[in-house]
C-alpha cells in the first residue's frame, strides 16, 4: 500500500507547450464513440484500436511495463490506454461529456453507490495466489473499487467536494496489483513493477509531466476556468524541486537550504504577478495524483483558481510538483 503526501502553498508577488486537440471519433461511425462496455476495451489489440480511432496525440511510456495511448478531444474528453504486449490492460477516462456502460462523468457518488454496493473490501484469486483489497474510509469516498470480472476491476474516482464522479480507471488484475492503490492482503506473491534506468525514468517522468498538464486543463475547464499555458522555464524550477525532494528524502514546500518558491522562481528569473505551489509524492501515476490534488481543498484552490495562467510541472520518479503562475497580459 502506498503512503501518499500532498502539499499547496501560494505567494504573492507584483514558451508555450499547447495540448495538441484530436477528434475522438470512431472511424467506422459518424459519432464519438467511447460507449463500448467496460470490458469492451481490455483486451482489444492495438490494431483494433488504431482501426477504430487512429493514431494517438501520444505515447507515454509508464512505470509499470506497459504504454499510455493517449487521446483527446478538446477538453470534453481525455482517454489513456494502456497496452502491454500488443493488448489493452488499462483505460483512464476523464472529461465533462463522457459516458461508459451506462455510467457518465459527472455522476452522483449515492447512484452509483447504490448499483454497485461499495465494499470496504474485494477479493480477487489466481490459480496460486488470493488477495483482499482492504479500503479505508477515505478510500471509499474518493475512490471505490469494483470488480467487473474475474480479473478485471475498476476504479471510480470521485470528486468529493461535489460528490460527483470525476474520472474512471478500468485495469486488469495484475495491474492493480502492482500500482497498490490499496491495502493488499495476500496469500502467494504480488506482481513486481519492472526495475528502470535512469534514462527509461526520464521517458516515464516526460510522459507524466504532460499528462498532468492535461488532466489539470481538462479538470479547470469543466469547473468554468480557463485552460492553462505551459511555461517551459517554470517546468524546470518545478522538476528541480521534485528531484531535490526525492533525492534528499523530504516532503516540502522549501529545501533543506531553506529556500522556497519564491526563491526558486527569482533564481530562474520568472517574473510573475502571483504563484502558487502543488507537490505530491508516492502517487502511482500522474491520474492519481490529479485526484489527490483535486480532493484536497488548498491544492483544489490553486489547481482551479482563475488567478493562474500558467503552469509548469516536473516530475521525478514518483515526486510531483506543479508550479502556478499569474503572467501579466
Amino acid at each position: 500500500m502506498n503512503s501518499y503526501e500532498t502539499s499547496c502553498q501560494t505567494i504573492e508577488k507584483v514558451s508555450d507547450h499547447s495540448s495538441k486537440m484530436i477528434k475522438l471519433q470512431s472511424k467506422s461511425n459518424t459519432d464519438s464513440d467511447f460507449n463500448k462496455s467496460m470490458l469492451g476495451w481490455i483486451g482489444l489489440s492495438k490494431s483494433e484500436l488504431l482501426n477504430e480511432f487512429g493514431e494517438p496525440e501520444r505515447k507515454d511510456p509508464s512505470a509499470y511495463g506497459y504504454d499510455w495511448w493517449v487521446y483527446q478531444n478538446g477538453y470534453s474528453e481525455y482517454l489513456q490506454f494502456g497496452i502491454l504486449n500488443e493488448k489493452i490492460i488499462s483505460v483512464y477516462i476523464i472529461g465533462d461529456q463522457m459516458e461508459y456502460d451506462s455510467i457518465s462523468i459527472g455522476e452522483a457518488y449515492e447512484e452509483l453507490s447504490d448499483k454497485y454496493g461499495f465494499s470496504n473490501e474485494v477479493e480477487y484469486s489466481d490459480s496460486k495466489s488470493s488477495y483482499i483489497f482492504r479500503l479505508t474510509k477515505e478510500d471509499l469516498e474518493t475512490s471505490p473499487l469494483v470488480k467487473l470480472s474475474d480479473d478485471t476491476f475498476m476504479q471510480l474516482y470521485f470528486d468529493t467536494f461535489t460528490k460527483k464522479l470525476s474520472s474512471i480507471r478500468i485495469l486488469k488484475a495484475d495491474v492493480l496489483l502492482m500500482h497498490q492503490p490499496y491495502e493488499i492482503v495476500y496469500r502467494g506473491s504480488l506482481p513486481e513493477a519492472p526495475k528502470l534506468n535512469d534514462q527509461e525514468w526520464e521517458k516515464v517522468e516526460n510522459g507524466m509531466e504532460k499528462q498532468v498538464f492535461d488532466i489539470t486543463n481538462v479538470m479547470r475547464v469543466r469547473q468554468g476556468s480557463k485552460p492553462l499555458k505551459w511555461e517551459n522555464t517554470v517546468r524546470k524550477v518545478a522538476y528541480d524541486h521534485s528531484k531535490d525532494m526525492a533525492e534528499n528524502n523530504y516532503f516540502s514546500h522549501f529545501g533543506l537550504d531553506g529556500e522556497g518558491l519564491k526563491e526558486r522562481l527569482a533564481e530562474k528569473e520568472v517574473f510573475y504577478l502571483s504563484a502558487a505551489e502543488n507537490i505530491a509524492a508516492q502517487y502511482t501515476d500522474a491520474p492519481a495524483a490529479m485526484e489527490g490534488w483535486l480532493n484536497s481543498e488548498g491544492h483544489r484552490e490553486a489547481l482551479l483558481s482563475e488567478d493562474y495562467t500558467h503552469i509548469g510541472v516536473g516530475v521525478y520518479r514518483l515526486y510531483y510538483t506543479q508550479n502556478f503562475l499569474a503572467q501579466a497580459s
